[in-house]
């Protein structure tokens, strides 16, 4: 999963490539792009099958741009899937652009009931977080199996996050590089995450704790200040290359 979210920030052929390699023979490529003053420049992603797993990933976005797609912090969130709790508006609507492209995709290359799976990183993990809500809470038959989340923002409120938590036990892995900024933001007690956490410590161990939650929030506020800089912590840590070669390391 984070080699096919990494994968989204190649362009088509490398991705229809790529996923060849992996035994995903059909590719479906989703793109929508945004007109000022939305501050979302596009969104991507990219649907691969094989003849037993149906892979969506969205992409995320570069460091620089991470002020402009939470500038609409400040906008009234809006209703989630089936009417359940509350989304960010700007991730709400950037999905909404590709979604029935994503869900013509799945239709048409799930013909040997392949399993289902979504991922991202950064603002294409809280798509992907909301892909995996929007599919099994408005149409059960095409649920997704998992969703792998790579430095993934907060996203929704707490109601929509309880009924994730519940819908998707043992079934959602949200990753977080040790000080990576971006899963700091937006700001609680409006945004939540939702489960579960897979932390990143400063050594690259992988850590399935949510008791280290409180403990990395302290850490972040003394890299609030500057966390928009090229050289910060909470920049670096946020690189999905960062998050694949931590993962890589406890595999071996």
């Amino acid at each position: 999963m984070a080699k096919a979210a990494e994968l989204a920030y190649q362009n088509e052929d490398a991705v229809k490539a790529e996923a060849g390699r992996w035994g995903f023979d059909r590719v479906r490529h989703h793109l929508t792009r945004f007109t000022p003053p939305f501050p979302l420049a596009d969104t991507q992603a990219y649907t691969a099958a094989s003849d037993n797993m149906i892979i969506i990933a969205f992409r995320g976005t570069e460091p620089a741009q991470i002020r402009d797609w939470l500038s609409d912090v400040n906008t009234p969130p809006r209703p989630g899937p089936a009417g359940t709790g509350l989304v960010h508006f700007g991730f709400a609507e950037a999905l909404r652009s590709v979604w029935p492209q994503v869900k013509d995709a799945v239709s048409e290359l799930r013909d040997n009931d392949q399993s289902v799976w979504f991922t991202g990183h950064s603002l294409g993990g809280a798509l992907a977080m909301l892909a995996g809500a929007w599919l099994s809470f408005e149409d059960p038959k095409l649920r997704a199996d998992g969703v792998y989340t790579f430095g993934q923002p907060r996203t929704c409120d707490r109601l929509l996050a309880s009924a994730y938590n519940t819908a998707f036990a043992g079934r959602c892995h949200r990753f977080v590089n040790n000080n990576d900024i971006v899963p700091r933001l937006p700001p609680e007690p409006v945004y939540h995450h939702v489960d579960a956490l897979r932390f990143i410590d400063a050594a690259g161990r992988v850590r399935e704790s949510t008791t280290l939650l409180g403990g990395l929030t302290e850490r972040a506020k003394g890299l609030t200040a500057d966390a928009f800089a090229p050289a910060s912590a909470g920049i670096r840590d946020h690189f999905m290359a960062a998050y694949r070669t931590a993962i890589e390391k406890n595999l071996t």
